[in-house]
């Protein structure tokens, strides 16, 4: 389903802008509308937004915000205080003003008699259709709290897989940072001290100490054109991710890239697992369940592959069948879902699928960080080797001429 921006004013007055998922722009048009809003603009996502302010633009709630409000809001639940004295409780938590005016909209909304999953869905894209849904299917079942705490539950396991592989990679990124220092230290700074003792030796120099001295009067008199070089190449990527076909085109790629395809295969495993096992739990039906589970799947092939199964699920087929006739989710995960279908208890089944695909994931950042490591410092130790030896050879010619 696309994701539409968009611009509308207010029952109050005041000017609203958010991000929606919409089948088209006349649902966004329609839900808009009946939330007492009046719209001023409505586009996809990918089709506007590609300068560099869409890149650096900060939400009204961070996913850390959402986390917090989610637990704190369940645990007063939990201690049976009702929704509106809750959300009046949590409206001063939250540091940033964005983040309290929105806790105050849902407040105001539930106030007037909405529900908080409506309330939700008014928030111009802040919560996910997942997340709403879910407190939907709590408030009909009537089990809010439990919901709000699975909910919990399910952000933090989210955060903690994504918070797995950020963390593996920081150490090799810093080694590629300290390199690209290093580089930029001997072509700005060492090397140019050597161009006047250069000069007084005479004669002509060794190719390679005159291509790295070719190579510092370059950077240090077009440094502005590698700037700009790096933000157009930056922007010209986005603008690539955004295109539809562009962006199936590299998500299919990824996926036969050998090791890291089958690393994203994993990730999207256990995050598609995780989520349509919570969302099923919750009692969201499991056709619906896949349809928000399409939106969570961040590679395009992966998710339209959800989307098939899906369709296949619709005339009578079973889920891990379905899944399976994809042939882009590993075969461990199909089993393990058979087995839970089998037995009745798919959701237990799909947690547990989530649990080993992220221990899988795990390991396989480790590996990959464990490779990389010496990789990274065996360039760095290759390019300090060639600027010595550039440098060195020239003053040990003299030194031996002299002698």
């Amino acid at each position: 389903m696309p994701l539409y921006r968009y611009k509308a004013i207010g029952p109050n007055g005041e000017a609203v802008e958010g991000q929606m998922d919409a089948a088209s722009r006349e649902e966004v048009v329609g839900r808009l509308q009946d939330a007492g809003n009046l719209l001023l603009e409505a586009s996809e996502a990918g089709a506007g937004g590609t300068g560099l302010g869409a890149m650096f633009r900060s939400a009204e709630m961070t996913p850390a915000e959402i986390n917090a409000f989610t637990q704190q809001l369940a645990t007063l639940l939990g201690a049976g205080q009702p929704l509106d004295r809750a959300l009046q409780i949590l409206l001063d938590l939250p540091d940033r003003e964005s983040a309290r005016q929105v806790i105050n909209r849902i407040r105001e909304a539930v106030r007037g008699g909405t529900s908080l999953s409506a309330a939700l869905e008014q928030q111009h894209g802040v919560f996910s259709r997942l997340y709403v849904n879910m407190v939907r299917a709590g408030e009909v079942s009537g089990s809010l709290h439990d919901t709000l705490s699975r909910l919990t539950e399910y952000l933090d396991r989210m955060r903690n897989l994504r918070a797995s592989v950020v963390n593996a990679l920081i150490y090799p990124a810093i080694i590629l940072t300290a390199v690209l220092g290093l580089v930029l230290l001997l072509m700005f700074y060492v090397v140019p001290q050597f161009k006047p003792i250069f000069a007084d030796l005479g004669g002509e120099l060794p190719f390679l100490t005159r291509m790295l001295l070719g190579a510092s009067d370059l950077l240090q008199g077009w440094w502005w054109v590698g700037i700009a070089m790096i933000v157009g190449t930056a922007w010209w990527l986005r603008r690539q991710w955004l295109d539809p076909d562009r962006r199936r085109d590299l998500s299919e790629r990824i996926l036969a890239m050998g090791a890291l395809g089958r690393l994203v295969q994993k990730i999207e495993t256990a995050r598609m697992a995780r989520t349509l096992g919570t969302l099923v739990r919750n009692g969201v039906p499991l056709l619906t369940a896949l349809s928000i589970v399409r939106n969570v799947v961040g590679n395009v092939v992966m998710a339209e592959a959800v989307d098939r199964a899906a369709e296949d699920v619709k005339v009578g087929s079973g889920l891990a069948w379905s899944l399976g006739q994809t042939r882009r989710f590993p075969r461990l995960a199909l089993q393990m879902i058979q087995v839970g279908e089998e037995s009745g208890e798919l959701e237990a089944m799909l947690g547990r699928v989530a649990d080993t695909f992220d221990l899988e994931v795990r390991n396989a950042v480790d590996r990959l960080v464990a490779l990389m490591v010496p990789v990274v410092t065996a360039i760095l130790g290759v390019v300090v080797l060639i600027v010595m030896v550039a440098i060195l050879v020239p003053l040990l010619g003299v030194s031996q001429n002299i002698g």
